[in-house]
């Protein structure tokens, strides 16, 4: 993954509208936030509508031949992944799969010796089609039922071994017990802190182990690569690589992702492409960039037309070290998943300031952080005079990108949409 940053495109400002894996990755297919394709966990299937107009679907109607490997976790009705893949294998936890013959295989193996798979029988078919791969890792997803939570192959168990491990930042106790009680008294955040951090031999550990997991991941990119050189399909072939949330690793007093502060937003993205059609070697572009960026992206890449409807824009520009005139200045996030452990809410990020509304709180709770001042997101201003016309400001934009995503949230109408 760092010879993928060095000889390709790596943005330094991307992140997830929404920070779950379900909803993430629905709008990495189609271009769209949660609130207009409201795909997540404890929702109806994914919508036929948005099946068609993926970026997989359009690919394939343009003759591409597609194909998906590992945790998939978007569910449409009965049939839709027919129409996306010509070849599909859904893996997924646990980590360690018994196999025929009574042996263990580790997933984040199978998941790149199904790649490879797809790989070989692309080659063989020798029809002159393009192909459009996805390869969607498990790791380093905790394996949630299992009390070691993160189960990483022999080949990297050694790894970190003697590393110090720092303790994370804000994750003193007395800053957690200084929360708003609404994100910090029976959160999901919280439970998955006490399965994985709630005392500091085992946060070590599990931190280890955790990176072992990406370790590993690495491992598998490489033999993917190598693969593609293997069969003679290296030198057009471009790589996108992007995580579909961020992590909490004790940080503030929690674990796993959903809420709406950097650790959870953010993640990487990389693009490579080895003749520099789309991409500028060793550029570090520093515009906001979006998981719905990625579907167009894609689209445009493959010259096939990217629909009105999709709601991100192509990266190609950007890739290639362009200016465009206009680009975003600002991010929407929003989590939305009907689970009362995870709390709901919406928000806009710009440059300098983060506006977050709780909006199911009572009374509901607003935070304003100062990023410039105050990058670790710690002092809330919403009470502040100086900052009350910001705070204004905020709340209209994220009043207007709601609206124009579909609307307030309501579970009746989130339920009627699909």
């Amino acid at each position: 993954m760092d010879r993928l940053a060095e000889e390709g495109v790596r943005f330094e400002n991307a992140f997830v509208t929404t920070s779950i894996c379900a909803a993430s990755r629905a709008s990495i297919l189609t271009g769209l936030v949660e609130r207009t394709h409201r795909f997540a966990f404890v929702t109806p299937p994914f919508a036929d509508k948005y099946v068609d107009m993926s970026f997989p679907k359009l690919l394939r109607d343009a003759g591409y031949r597609t194909g998906y490997v590992g945790k998939f976790g978007v569910f449409p009705n009965e049939g839709a992944t027919d129409r996306l893949y010509d070849f599909l294998r859904e893996l997924t936890h646990p980590y360690w799969k018994e196999q025929a013959d009574g042996s263990l295989r580790h997933l984040t193996d199978l998941e790149g010796e199904a790649a490879m798979a797809f790989l070989e029988e692309h080659s063989r078919s020798r029809d002159g089609k393009p192909f459009c791969l996805t390869i969607g890792f498990s790791a380093p997803h905790a394996e949630d039922l299992n009390p070691l939570q993160y189960l990483a192959q022999k080949e990297v168990e050694h790894l970190y071994e003697d590393v110090e491990i720092p303790r994370p930042p804000l994750s003193n106790p007395e800053f957690y017990n200084n929360l708003h009680p609404y994100l910090r008294d029976g959160t999901m955040n919280r439970d998955r802190w006490w399965w994985r951090f709630n005392y500091e031999r085992k946060r070590r550990e599990m931190t280890k182990r955790h990176w072992r997991l990406i370790s590993g991941i690495d491992l598998v990119v490489g033999r993917v690569r190598r693969k593609l050189e293997e069969l003679d399909l290296a030198s057009n072939t471009l790589i996108l690589l992007m995580g579909d949330n961020g992590y909490f690793l004790g940080e503030r007093g929690y674990a796993g992702k959903w809420l709406p502060y950097e650790e959870s937003l953010r993640v990487p993205l990389l693009i490579f492409d080895p003749k520099g059609r789309f991409s500028r070697p060793g550029d570090r572009p520093t515009q906001f960039v979006l998981n719905i960026d990625i579907a167009p992206t894609i689209l445009e890449m493959a010259s096939v037309p990217i629909p009105r409807e999709m709601q991100g824009s192509s990266l190609v520009p950007l890739a290639r070290g362009e200016q465009p005139r206009v680009w975003r200045e600002d991010v929407w996030f929003a989590h939305l998943t009907m689970n009362p452990t995870i709390r709901k809410h919406e928000g806009v990020r710009t440059e300098r300031f983060k506006y977050i509304r709780f909006f199911e709180a009572n009374p509901m709770l607003e935070q304003l952080f100062d990023l410039q001042e105050d990058p670790l997101e710690t002092v809330n201003l919403v009470n502040s005079p100086k900052h009350s016309e910001t705070l204004q400001k905020l709340r209209n934009r994220t009043d207007e990108l709601r609206d124009g995503y579909g609307g307030e949230f309501s579970t009746r109408l989130w339920k009627e949409a699909q």
